[in-house]
């Protein structure tokens, strides 16, 4: 990995890619990182919120590299804005690619997750 190239944020979550989660080619199915992505979100923005949170909306996605079988995911996570109920967050998606000792960014968006209360009704997030 080179200087320039450095994950943004906090590491939330780390996984291995395995042959179920990939296609015949042996490239991991871009959902399967995305329902990783996903729950880096929720446990970072249930951190902050102290509670329940749901996925609101996911911003531009573009995959850039492709995962394959035996990567490991890393997932990181920063918290870019705090509202009333929601929570945005800048999440990235890295390979770490042990047969070339190399990372590399795979895809990054922008969730937003929503605090809910013990009904399931948008909650206001606490004060840090």
């Amino acid at each position: 990995m080179s200087e320039a190239a450095k994950p943004t944020g906090e590491l939330t979550l780390r996984t291995l890619a395995m042959p179920s989660d990939a296609n015949p080619a042996g490239d991991i199915f871009g959902g399967w990182v995305m329902a990783q992505m996903d729950l880096a979100s929720g446990i970072r923005a249930a951190e902050r919120a102290r509670g329940r949170v749901v996925t609101a909306a996911v911003k531009e996605m573009a995959f850039q590299l492709p995962v394959k079988i035996g990567d490991t995911l890393a997932i990181y996570t920063e918290i870019t804005r705090v509202g009333t109920t929601s929570i945005t967050l800048n999440v990235e998606a890295w390979a770490h690619r042990a047969r070339h000792q190399a990372q590399e960014k795979v895809t990054a968006a922008t969730f937003v997750m929503v605090a809910l209360d013990e009904d399931g009704k948008p909650k206001a997030v606490p004060a840090e």
